[in-house]
């Protein structure tokens, strides 16, 4: 009976969860193993176009050598530091076969930006819809910032009712320093500028959010 009250929970705070992070203009998408979530994450790689930043002058009629400069940043780019090394093995074997490239470090040479952020949330916070992950080093704070599209899998077991509820687990990331963790609600957006709405200003474009049931 305790196991059944449980998953009916469970899932209540799934249908929470998703219906706040949809509220704040993310993606929620339910996949059944954690190679749908790597397929996803290649399929909308391939259907975005490259994100890059195009030399002034491309347009024109250009040397070979000034030409070449254009086609400096052509190739899509996934970045997934921080991933398990044996998921990052068949995520780079997915984006070998459809021609991107698939990194975990060297965030800082990418600053003009990279395609896809792949990460695993730490949490999920049903009274918001917020992420939260857990990233003292650099490059998955860079991957997440960096990104034009930001692809985070939940574990479904891992979303939790409120910020208090999630006060136990983040025990364990304060009692490490220095310490990082990040509070992910929707895209990045701003109202700074004459008061209209941008969305991916400061950040992705866009985020997709992958429900994983465990």
């Amino acid at each position: 009976m305790t196991m059944i009250l449980d998953k009916d929970r469970q899932t209540a705070l799934t249908s929470r969860f998703s219906e706040k992070a949809r509220a704040v203009s993310a993606f929620v998408t339910e996949v059944a193993s954690f190679d749908e979530a790597l397929a996803y994450t290649v399929d909308l790689c391939g259907k975005q176009g490259a994100c890059r930043i195009r030399i002034s002058g491309c347009e024109e009629h250009l040397s070979p050598p000034a030409d070449a400069l254009c086609e400096l940043k052509q190739e899509k780019i996934v970045a997934a530091p921080g991933l398990d090394p044996v998921l990052y093995d068949r995520l780079l074997a997915h984006c070998a076969a459809n021609g991107f490239s698939c990194i975990k470090s060297g965030m800082r040479s990418y600053l003009s930006g990279i395609d896809i952020g792949f990460t695993v949330a730490d949490l999920a916070i049903a009274e918001t819809g917020t992420l939260v992950i857990n990233c003292p080093g650099e490059e998955l704070r860079l991957a997440t910032m960096l990104s034009e599209y930001h692809v985070c899998v939940v574990h479904r077991s891992t979303i939790v009712e409120d910020a208090f509820a999630a006060d136990q687990h983040m025990l364990k990331y304060l009692r490490k320093t220095p310490d990082y963790t990040a509070f992910i609600t929707g895209a990045s957006r701003t109202a700074d500028i004459e008061r209209v709405l941008a969305l991916g200003v400061h950040g992705p474009l866009e985020l997709h959010i992958l429900l994983l049931e465990d």
